[in-house]
């Protein structure tokens, strides 16, 4: 037997980051075009590219039964045209995977949806653990004026399906109307 070897990575609860991460990926406003509902506040923004998201990956074990991998996430505050700053938003390529999901700092929403656009919306703040069952898209929002941050682990062989949203959105987007968060229907869905 080749036992791996046992590790532990530092959380920082305050900011919501992986001091000592594998990897850290960032998404920005180009990695998100054509996902936010307003395209010409889209394209407005565009030039400036904002910076949207961060990723900090604490493993990169083997993509195999078994493993498990985590992170966290950081996404800043802001908004394209009233929406709210959001992630991609994934299926999982092997669709009877699990995930959970565990608010770190600030406040957001997680948006789910199954492939036949049913919506489900959990309000996520610090200590908030939510699941995300098999076959369930699902898309974190922030919702707040600061960072919302949260932590994810997930079988490492779960993979990412992010082309079916590319293609179809979700049902449902999280915009700002009198100064709170609102969900309303997508006018880009595309079931």
């Amino acid at each position: 037997m080749d036992y791996m070897t046992p590790f532990t990575r530092r959380v920082n609860f305050d900011e919501g980051t992986i001091p000592d991460a594998v990897a850290v990926q960032e998404r920005r406003l180009a990695d998100l075009q054509g996902m936010f509902a307003d395209a010409a506040a889209e394209a407005a923004l565009l030039p400036t590219n904002p910076l949207i998201y961060r990723v900090y990956e604490a493993t990169q074990n083997p993509a195999i039964p078994g493993q498990l991998r985590y992170s966290t996430t950081v996404i800043y505050p802001g908004t394209v045209g009233g929406e709210y700053f959001m992630t991609k938003g994934h299926y999982h390529a092997q669709g009877d995977r699990a995930e959970l999901y565990l608010g770190l700092v600030g406040e957001g929403y997680l948006i789910l949806q199954t492939p036949e656009g049913e919506i489900n919306v959990q309000r996520m703040t610090p200590g908030a653990a939510a699941y995300v069952p098999p076959y369930w898209g699902h898309r974190t929002i922030n919702v707040g004026k600061g960072n919302f941050a949260f932590f994810a682990c997930y079988p490492a062989d779960a993979g990412y399906d992010y082309g079916s949203i590319a293609q179809t959105g979700f049902a449902s987007i999280v915009v700002e109307r009198d100064g709170q968060p609102q969900v309303v229907s997508n006018p880009r869905f595309r079931k």
